[in-house]
């Protein structure tokens, strides 16, 4: 049997990044640990992104995981939000790709539907279905609880592309 393969999930955001690793061997999944990186709000820009890329260097060192999963950017009517959330999603991206991670993408929607079922879950559904999938998982937060939504996603989808590839 192979060995475990740990998965970072990332939910990215200026103001909190949630992060989660999982472990997967076979059809088993287990928590590893989640929670989430808090940029001082007063900290200009430049120096938000630089804690942000600070803290997931570390969720890396101490958790060393094998792949990565981000949560493609919401696109929403405020450009300015937008483009500052690309910023952080930029450096969610970098982090586990400088330490030789491969690192997949999923829209919100399918994180949704892989996890809960529906594309247009709440947070309070994907929170519940954490607390199955992961019945170990500390879950302090939505950005957390997020990111082990997106984790479990890619734990899924890797599968199928293994199948499929």
């Amino acid at each position: 049997m192979n060995p475990p393969v740990r998965i970072l999930g990332i939910d990215p955001g200026l103001r909190k990044t949630g992060w989660g690793v999982i472990a997967v061997e076979g059809s088993r999944v287990s928590f590893i640990a989640c929670g989430s990186v808090e940029p001082d709000t007063k900290l200009e820009m430049g120096a938000r992104l630089a804690a942000l890329h600070e803290g997931l260097r570390q969720v890396v060192a101490d958790h060393a995981p094998d792949e990565a999963a981000v949560e493609e950017t919401f696109v929403n009517a405020d450009a300015r939000s937008a483009l500052k959330l690309g910023a952080a999603r930029g450096v969610a991206m970098l982090v586990p790709a400088q330490a030789g991670l491969s690192v997949a993408e999923y829209a919100p929607n399918h994180v949704k539907k892989t996890v809960v079922g529906s594309g247009h879950a709440e947070k309070q559904q994907i929170r519940m279905m954490i607390k199955v999938l992961l019945p170990k998982a500390v879950v302090t937060s939505e950005d957390a609880a997020d990111a082990l939504a997106i984790a479990l996603c890619h734990a899924q989808n890797r599968t199928v592309k293994r199948l499929v590839g």
